[in-house]
């Protein structure tokens, strides 16, 4: 069987999906995935690490009932699918013999959808491995060129290529080409005890040309000017306070604290409490929520998800209300909400759930100003740090640039400061949105894996929350 995933493959895998139909299952599906993975790390004025990695294998999930079972392998043979497969139905109880028949259950793939047709020679484009370190010493040499009081410097690149076809027994036969990339620059800044520590990660899809496109300079001085600022910060006050959070990866809360909680996986797993919340007021109404994987170039952004289907905008939470779940195919089955194109996966090791792509509250009628003219004393986010979210929406992030509003208006940098909250009492106190949108690279960790997603809001006030300090 050719490498490359096409047309040649319909033969095996509808011989594949009938044997699992004849079996009993009431869908298979097969995903077959190839990768190229290369990162490259620069630390200080030298390359230190180069990490290629290679890979192909295929996920092959059955479902009867409510119920699934899902097996991987590298064994792109028959033997090795059909191996798989038998294993797959064995977990559910289900067994091949001589008798088995379809029963009209399977009645064939539909015509190929190539969604990859244009972007064959995407992976030959990027970058070679010279250019890219190149690139990267261009801004390990920038950020020493500008920063001061810099102890270590750091710059990443990580490309990543995959090819994917899927085929279910539902008809569906779909194949895609993927390509992300991700540029880093971190710095560790130190001046007798004052310390320092920032990082801004930037990251693109399908553009092949982005890390030849990087604004090595731009980059850099927003680094260090951070760095600078804040190694000398005072430690902020602990306190219930209002806070307004900047735009981009202010978003990663939203993300981690709500939108997790309107996966149907947690319903599913009785996690969320927002379970039978849909046409109810969950948000404060200027909050309007968004998942989606249409934005071009968006780290997100995909042409189809990893059960085929095509995207599509999903509102969330409408002027405060909430819309609808994000959905994939075990969550329509189990919980009745109708797929939204988010079933993802970080690799053919793992099953398809639902997961968030481009994930963002939108835009509101309101200036930034205006959020920190109505402040009389808080505290601004400009920039978010790591954190951690509890199961039913609880969460802590550190603030890694932060300022204190005063009268309406920003004053000292302070530092330390952690933000903790629950998203049932948070996302009813935004009661503000400006109107300067902007999306953030990132990755996102949960039970199929680690993905790419894009985060993202305008600068948001929040009425009251915690802040952890000293």
């Amino acid at each position: 069987m050719t490498d490359v995933f096409s047309n040649h493959w319909k033969d095996l895998l509808e011989t594949l999906l009938n044997r699992g139909a004849g079996a009993g299952a009431d869908l298979v599906e097969v995903f077959l995935e190839r990768t190229n993975h290369v990162g490259v790390l620069a630390e200080q004025d030298q390359i230190t690490s180069v990490n290629p990695s290679f890979a192909k294998g295929a996920g092959l999930r059955v479902f009867r009932g409510g119920r699934d079972g899902f097996v991987s392998t590298n064994d792109l043979t028959q033997d090795g699918l059909t191996r798989a497969l038998d294993q797959a139905l064995a977990m559910l109880g289900l067994e091949v013999n001589s008798l088995s028949s379809s029963d009209d259950r399977f009645n064939g793939l539909d015509s190929l959808i190539d969604h990859g047709v244009t972007k064959n020679d995407w992976l030959s484009r990027c970058p070679t491995l010279v250019s890219a370190s190149q690139r990267l010493l261009e801004g390990t040499n920038e950020l020493e060129r500008i920063g001061q009081h810099l102890q270590v410097r750091r710059g990443s690149y990580s490309r990543d290529w995959q090819e994917v076809l899927v085929a279910a027994s539902d008809g569906t036969f779909a194949r895609d080409i993927r390509l992300h990339q991700s540029t880093g620059l971190s710095v560790l800044a130190a001046d007798g005890d004052h310390r320092s520590s920032v990082g801004r990660r930037y990251g693109s899809t399908d553009r092949p040309d982005d890390l030849l496109q990087w604004n090595v300079q731009t980059s850099a001085a927003e680094v260090c000017e951070s760095a600078g600022t804040m190694l000398r910060a005072d430690y902020v006050d602990a306190g219930q306070m209002p806070v307004v959070l900047a735009n981009r990866f202010g978003g990663v809360i939203f993300h981690e604290a709500c939108g997790h909680l309107l996966e149907t996986t947690q319903i599913e797993r009785g996690t969320t409490p927002f379970a039978d919340q849909v046409g109810s007021l969950i948000a404060h109404p200027s909050v309007t929520a968004v998942d989606e994987g249409l934005s071009g170039g968006a780290f997100g952004s995909l042409s189809m998800d990893d059960e085929g289907m095509e995207p599509q905008r999903t509102v969330l939470i409408k002027d405060g209300i909430l819309q609808r779940f994000i959905s994939d195919r075990a969550g329509e089955l189990r919980t009745g909400h109708q797929r939204t194109g988010s079933g993802r996966r970080q690799s053919h090791a793992f099953a398809a759930a639902s997961r968030m792509r481009n994930t963002f509250i939108a835009a509101g009628p309101h200036k930034p100003k205006d959020l920190l003219a109505s402040v009389d004393r808080g505290l601004y986010c400009k920039a978010m740090g790591g954190g951690s979210v509890g199961p039913t929406g609880q969460f802590n992030f550190s603030v890694e640039e932060g300022y204190l509003i005063e009268n309406g208006e920003l004053t000292k940098p302070v530092k330390g400061a952690t933000l903790i909250g629950d998203a049932k009492e948070v996302m009813p106190r935004i009661s503000m949105c400006a109107d300067d949108l902007e999306l953030a690279a990132g990755f996102c960790g949960s039970v199929s894996g680690s993905i790419f997603v894009t985060v993202g809001q305008p600068h948001i006030k929040v009425d009251s929350i915690t802040v952890g300090g000293r």
